[in-house]
């Protein structure tokens, strides 16, 4: 690897460290430069814009979620489907009570205008990669007999999801132990109807 591609990894390593405990709209070339002991025309000159330095880092972010979040969860094959959902949705968990129990892709979603911001398209095509994923899944699991012929797929991860942002919001308001044991409460009697 280049030194120039060494230190831009080393820059957005810092950027996902310091967007994760802030947001991302607190990430600046400046604080970014003083944090890195980079001058700011020498970070700079790595994105040019803020706007190509946020979209890095949620780059950088979707690629360290795919390793933490769903890699774990493909690596074994011999689980069923159900399982699998849960290791991908325990995973999610922990992805984000690793940032203070807050979603930094969540955190960094805004409703927007007539025109859509750069970082806000980046944004809607993770999350949307990520409930495609997630409806896969569950789609597999009608496939092979695992749930009920007649689930549809997409009103299932609708309303998994709808628990997911229950928790993102139980978490500032009641914790980490009541957040977590509200989610699988709600995710175990979902489960138990799509197999009914």
């Amino acid at each position: 690897m280049s030194k120039g591609k060494v230190t831009r990894e080393n820059i957005l390593n810092k950027a996902f460290e310091l967007a994760s405990v802030n947001g991302l709209e607190s990430l600046t070339i400046g604080e970014l430069a003083k944090q890195c002991e980079m001058s700011k025309s020498g970070l700079f000159a790595h994105f040019n814009s803020k706007d190509n330095l946020q979209i890095s880092v949620l780059e950088h972010a979707n690629q360290i979620f795919t390793e933490r979040v769903i890699a774990p969860a493909r690596l074994n094959t011999s689980i069923s489907i159900e399982q699998k959902l849960t290791t991908l949705l325990d995973n999610w968990l922990g992805w984000n009570h690793s940032f203070q129990g807050s979603c930094m892709f969540l955190d960094a979603w805004k409703e927007t205008g007539a025109e859509t911001p750069p970082t806000q398209v980046v944004l809607k095509k993770t999350i949307e990669t990520w409930i495609g994923y997630l409806t896969i899944q569950v789609a597999k699991g009608v496939e092979n007999g695992e749930f009920r012929a007649d689930l549809d797929p997409k009103q299932a991860i609708f309303e998994l999801y709808g628990l997911y942002l229950s928790a993102h919001l139980f978490y500032s308001i009641h914790g980490e132990q009541a957040s977590y044991e509200h989610f699988w409460q709600g995710v175990k009697r979902q489960i138990a109807s799509w197999k009914q």
